[in-house]
């Protein structure tokens, strides 16, 4: 080997290297990584750009003998529409005497309340403005375990908060502040913040699939969320009639898939049902011999695969009225008749 051939490093070490020299080289599977995040990150700054206008910041109190607004409380809201309708959670507006909003461009307006409904914490007050920006209620029964989820709010005004995590689990039940059971909860990671209440839960698109509603006390990145399709239900009650007046079962039910072997014997049309597990001791299901356990197939030959379902037939369905509930209980195949009362 001539002198010329020696390898640079051969001049300091006396000795030839082990092996031969390379170049320095990039881990293309880390470069797709950071690809993949940075992706990530564009859709959700273009989610928080499209949306963030939209979301208000709530503080309820109460006039002081100056007329100055005193704060008692606070939370979070978005526009549901751009002639002022906006949605926020029923314990964050309930019992208060004034009402104020305050949007990221600074603007501050009072709010009345339109109507709120405790059952599914869910509010609806409006300010005196037009040609706002607003949020979209997407379609909430699509989601999937494992779908990524962005979590906004507007706790002290003028800078909305943004968390992003993933949905948990779906079809939880959750008590509100006020002790009642809120059915089909959205149960996610991404981190609330104090004030956020009220504030929407967003899919990549930027489209609300739940109303952020509470955290646990001393357990981290747990979110709850009110459905997006809940919510829909809920305020169009509410713009026509300042409430919800719903018939009543007296039982708690969650959403089950079927075993193919249940639907094809019994002819069913859907591979879900409405698995009860829970009754009211005094209650209109427990009256009607209904049990735990019961999978519920539909009402008045109306199939139904969830809580929503139900909710949507008894929302229509007159107090007082008889319906029929269709059950499968073991092998059997029952029609029960149930006469619901007025929820309060």
């Amino acid at each position: 080997m001539s002198e010329d051939d020696k390898h640079p490093l051969d001049w300091l070490s006396g000795e030839a290297p082990a092996e031969p020299s390379r170049p320095c080289e990039v881990d293309q599977a880390a470069v797709s990584s950071v690809d993949l995040l940075d992706a990530y990150s564009k859709a959700v700054i273009a989610v928080v750009e499209a949306v963030g206008p939209a979301v208000v910041s709530i503080s309820v109190g109460q006039e002081t003998s100056r007329s100055e607004f005193e704060p008692m409380g606070a939370g979070s809201g978005f526009a549901i529409t751009p002639d002022g309708y906006l949605l926020t959670n029923s314990h964050v507006v309930a019992d208060a005497k004034k009402i104020e909003t305050t949007f990221m461009d600074g603007r501050r307006l009072e709010a009345t309340l339109v109507g709120l409904d405790a059952s599914t914490d869910l509010a609806v007050i409006r300010v005196n403005a037009s040609a706002l920006p607003y949020a979209e209620l997407g379609e909430s029964s699509g989601l999937r375990v494992g779908q990524l989820v962005i979590a906004m709010g507007n706790p002290l005004g003028f800078q909305s908060t943004v968390s992003t995590g993933v949905i948990s689990a779906l079809g939880r039940t959750l008590r509100s502040q006020m002790g009642r059971l809120i059915e089909n909860i959205i149960q996610h990671t991404a981190p609330l913040n104090p004030g956020n209440s009220g504030g929407p839960l967003l899919d990549a698109k930027g489209r609300v699939v739940g109303i952020n509603t509470a955290i646990i006390a001393m357990a981290q990145g747990i979110g709850f969320s009110i459905p997006s399709n809940t919510a829909k239900w809920v305020v169009s009650q509410l713009l026509t009639q300042g409430k919800v007046r719903r018939s009543h079962l007296g039982l708690v039910g969650y959403s089950r898939q079927l075993d193919r072997r249940i639907v094809r014997f019994h002819k069913l049309g859907k591979n879900a049902a409405v698995e009860i597990v829970g009754i009211e001791p005094t209650g209109p299901a427990n009256n009607s011999g209904l049990r735990t356990g019961d999978l519920v197939v539909a009402i008045n030959q109306i199939e139904v695969t969830s809580v929503d379902d139900m909710f949507r037939i008894l929302a229509e369905w007159p107090v007082g009225q008889p319906l029929i509930l269709t059950v499968i209980r073991g092998k059997e195949r029952i029609e029960m008749s149930v006469e619901p009362i007025e929820a309060t």
